[in-house]
């Protein structure tokens, strides 16, 4: 019976071996495959909403777990079907960490996925808002989700992108763990519902809920989706997910192995 999955170290140096494909990805590359990923994140993000809005009058606990467990579609159609998500290649720290790839690499990857990512999120939005869909239950519920991201404290988003950016990399790490696609699917699902669940702070996804509401009709600017939302959280996201996860698991996994080489080598 073959390895079903990957242990953590094992699973870190594929990380790190991904990391240097996703620096090698051209400019035209990371513009495809990351608005494709923003596409994906976004059709997650409609669906929550599509089913919460079905259950408002029955309970609310029980109408934001059904929101949730379907919102991780996104994350599933990005590890599956190959997408290039920003919150996702934060692990490409373990790989500057490892001196595989260089921090220009780094952020040149992160830059221009980034922005895909809002194209095609923002893209998505927009063809949302004028397909009929949007209006009536849904239209109220996509309205009140913008307006409870237009944060005044700014301090909020960013703690709430710190924590969710904790469990979507955690995701990441569990997919590239896991050798086969049923696998796959489990382990995005988890984390992500439970980050939804628990009301923390994405920012793909924000990238295609704020400017939803906005083409819907919502009195919301592009300043304050950026300035009282997307800024904070995406630096809190990177704080999660580009900081803390791989320091704490590289200096568990590999620093003391280094150490100890190098203390070999002058023996």
């Amino acid at each position: 019976m073959g390895k079903r999955f990957l242990i953590p170290q094992e699973t870190i140096e594929l990380i790190m071996t991904n990391g240097i494909k996703k620096a090698s990805l051209s400019f035209a590359q990371m513009m495809l495959l990351g608005i494709l990923a923003g596409i994906y994140i976004g059709f997650g993000g409609f669906a929550s909403i599509t089913i919460m809005q079905t259950m408002k009058n029955i309970d609310a606990g029980l109408m934001k777990f059904v929101g949730a467990m379907v919102f991780p579609v996104g994350l599933i159609l990005v590890v599956i079907c190959g997408a290039e998500l920003f919150t996702g290649n934060n692990l490409m720290t373990f790989s500057v960490l490892k001196r595989k790839i260089t921090a220009a690499d780094l952020f040149r990857n992160w830059i221009n996925v980034y922005f895909a990512n809002f194209v095609g999120s923002v893209a998505l939005a927009f063809l949302v808002s004028k397909s009929g869909l949007l209006q009536g239950d849904v239209q109220e519920l996509a309205f009140s989700i913008a307006q409870n991201k237009i944060f005044q404290n700014l301090a909020v988003p960013f703690i709430r992108g710190i924590l969710c950016n904790i469990l979507v990399v955690l995701a990441v790490f569990m997919a590239t763990a896991s050798q086969d696609i049923i696998s796959k699917i489990f382990s995005c699902w988890f984390p992500i519902m439970l980050f939804v669940l628990c009301g923390y702070e994405h920012s793909v996804a924000n990238m295609f809920f704020l400017p939803l509401a906005k083409f819907g009709g919502m009195e919301i600017s592009w300043g304050q989706i950026f300035l009282n939302n997307l800024i904070p959280v995406t630096l809190g996201n990177v704080v999660g997910g580009a900081i803390f996860i791989p320091l704490m698991y590289y200096n568990a996994y590999f620093t003391k192995v280094e150490m100890d080489h190098n203390a070999s080598l002058k023996m």
